[in-house]
């Protein structure tokens, strides 16, 4: 309903970057150009300085801005106030996860939302914690879903559940039989883990740090690779050890191509949700909050 220069303007002003905006947009960066000229031409000065590959707003483009927030506020009320009386759920939001919570948790939550408001339209985007955290930051997303800590005091940091990880070995490997390991014991094998940036490796890595005391743990990284299922295929493939959620290896354990071991002291992880300090979000925004903290205590 409001001006689709103004949006797009304000998106590359937020982003300050013309290309994160037509990504974020769904367009193509020329379109985004023009719809920002067209602005430009409306008030018959320049937006935005453009030097060395960067932009930043003038005098004129930072008072643009500031009212334009205001007015998207207001807009998300109307458009609140309205839905309020209707009892209309319905728009888009844009959710962020791990990849972890990506492939395994998320489908199930989001699906079983989709089935109670079937005319709200979901986008998911995915990458490692600190992409995901990132696109918050830059309001890029509606909602994060991440599986590590969030070091960003400016955002909103909801806990969802515990994670358990679990050491995960190849059928018949020498370790396969113990109860319990320490990070020690797994050392004398080769380790695959994820790519830094990741959730799952940052949580090992504090770990490790943890457990360091006689400062003899150190971590000889065989492979490293993008995703859980590429951790796993090499460990099937009997390349090495590795250490990941619980909850992203239970096809392989009931067909007997990976053992899991628990770790001893326990490693755990939050999952959490990280969103903007919004003072005011739409409504659908708000329902799928509460369904997924729901969700989260019922599982």
């Amino acid at each position: 309903m409001a001006d689709r220069r103004l949006q797009v303007f304000y998106t590359v002003a937020r982003l300050l970057s013309f290309t994160k905006a037509a990504e974020s947009l769904h367009m193509t960066q020329p379109a985004v150009t023009f719809q920002v000229r067209q602005l430009e031409e409306h008030f018959n000065t320049r937006l935005f300085d453009r030097t060395h590959n960067r932009i930043s707003l003038t005098e004129a483009g930072a008072k643009v801005y500031g009212f334009a927030d205001q007015i998207f506020d207001l807009y998300n009320q109307m458009e609140n106030g309205v839905r309020e009386i209707t009892g209309d759920i319905s728009g888009v939001v844009v959710i962020g996860a791990s990849t972890t919570i990506a492939e395994y948790m998320l489908p199930a939550l989001l699906g079983d939302f989709k089935a109670r408001y079937p005319d709200v339209e979901i986008q998911l985007k995915v990458s490692n914690s600190d992409g995901i955290v990132s696109m918050v930051e830059n309001n890029t997303i509606d909602l994060g879903v991440v599986e590590s800590p969030v070091a960003n005091k400016n955002l909103v940091v909801e806990h969802c559940t515990e994670d358990q990880l679990v050491a995960i070995l190849p059928k018949g490997h020498p370790l396969s039989d113990h109860q319990q390991l320490t990070f020690k014991q797994l050392l004398h094998y080769p380790f695959i883990c994820r790519e830094e940036g990741s959730g799952t490796r940052e949580v090992i890595g504090d770990y490790l740090t943890t457990q360091n005391g006689d400062n003899d743990l150190h971590m000889h990284v065989a492979m490293e690779l993008g995703s859980p299922e590429a951790v796993k295929g090499a460990v099937e493939a009997g390349m090495g050890v590795s250490v990941m959620s619980g909850s992203t290896i239970q096809k392989e354990l009931r067909l007997g191509t990976l053992v899991a071991v628990p770790m001893n002291p326990p490693l755990t992880r939050p999952f959490s949700f990280v969103h903007q300090k919004q003072k005011f979000r739409l409504r659908v925004m708000e329902e799928l909050l509460d369904f997924a903290r729901n969700y989260c205590r019922d599982q």
